[in-house]
């Protein structure tokens, strides 16, 4: 059995790939911010899809025939293995941190990632050659976004078929740009029962939410990986239309207008309306601050892998006219 050719080199360093599964696994431990973001503005996106749609029938039949070195040689592990490192150190060592910024500084954590994901709108919308196809696919995705980020949380069971049924939606939701896995965790009421599970090493839950993702993700990588190959334009459209209609839920600022009760006795927001900040207030100018630090981050990396950011191109196009007119 021949190497697949998309399989036979590693095109990313590993330092690279680590890096963007440890960005992977911050934003999907944040409710409102995808993992898929991470890879799609990190420029691993189809590399990605690919590289899970190479676990296959064929892959399987090996795997039960024992024949572990021809398995190797149809995955690209290494790229895999680095990538889930990277994704599993932040999910396990920042859990405590993120779920104590979630309580405590809210707003400062969702400009921080509001300025990341306005940042990849521009990078990855300068990308797609518009049409009436392509901003009918926008405005689809922006309304579907939009809606499901302001769905009302459930109050579910955390059994181990609920949580395997979970898994999968989520993961589906994880790998698209734009809809949080985290997010649908919320929304099935399972997001706080997740994060305390993996605090407490709770290997039952773990294993229900990680066979559901396995299941999830197997399919659903191989249905974006034909859209993207048949209808790519259409599809890139799609996806920054899911990030758009997904800045309603960092949006950060926030009235809660109803709460509830759930299982544990917490009251948890059961609807929030986004509001205008109070603009003379020391926090607006930090949440400023690291929106435009988020913005700055993503703007860099998109310029340093295309060399054709939108931004710093319409930067650099300004500050030549500006010396052609100093010196004349």
């Amino acid at each position: 059995m021949t190497r697949p050719k998309w399989a036979a080199r590693m095109p990313f360093g590993p330092l690279r790939i680590f890096a963007t599964g440890v960005a992977m696994g911050i934003a999907d431990v944040v409710p409102g911010v995808s993992g898929g973001t991470m890879a799609f503005i990190l420029g691993i996106y189809e590399y990605l899809l690919n590289a899970i749609k190479s676990f296959n029938l064929d892959v399987v039949k090996l795997l039960l025939q024992f024949k572990f070195k021809a398995v190797l040689e149809q995955v690209p592990w290494q790229f895999l293995l680095v990538l889930l490192v990277g994704i599993g150190s932040a999910v396990f060592t920042l859990a405590h941190v993120v779920s104590w910024l979630l309580v405590h500084q809210t707003i400062l954590l969702f400009a921080f990632f509001f300025g990341l994901i306005l940042a990849s709108i521009l990078a990855i919308g300068a990308t797609v050659r518009w049409s009436a196809t392509t901003i009918v696919a926008l405005i689809i995705g922006t309304a579907v976004a939009y809606l499901i980020v302001g769905l009302v949380p459930l109050d579910m069971p955390n059994d181990p078929l609920t949580l395997l049924l979970s898994g999968m939606v989520a993961i589906m939701a994880m790998i698209l740009p734009g809809i949080s896995g985290s997010f649908i965790l919320l929304i099935l009421g399972q997001y706080e029962f997740a994060l305390n599970a993996v605090k407490t090493l709770d290997v039952v839950s773990i294993m229900a939410l990680g066979t559901g993702a396995v299941i999830g993700i197997m399919g659903f990588a191989r249905v974006l990986s034909w859209l993207l190959k048949h209808y790519h334009q259409a599809t890139v459209a799609l996806l920054v239309g899911f990030m758009i209609g997904s800045l309603r839920k960092i949006w950060p600022w926030k009235e809660t207008v109803m709460t509830m009760i759930d299982r544990h006795g917490v009251e948890v927001p059961l609807l929030q309306h986004n509001v205008l900040p109070d603009f003379s207030s020391p926090q607006f100018f930090a949440a400023v601050a690291l929106c435009v630090l988020g913005f700055f981050i993503v703007t860099l990396i998109d310029h340093l892998q295309s060399k054709s950011n939108p931004v710093l191109r319409l930067v650099g196009r300004n500050r030549r006219k500006a010396d052609v007119m100093a010196a004349d």
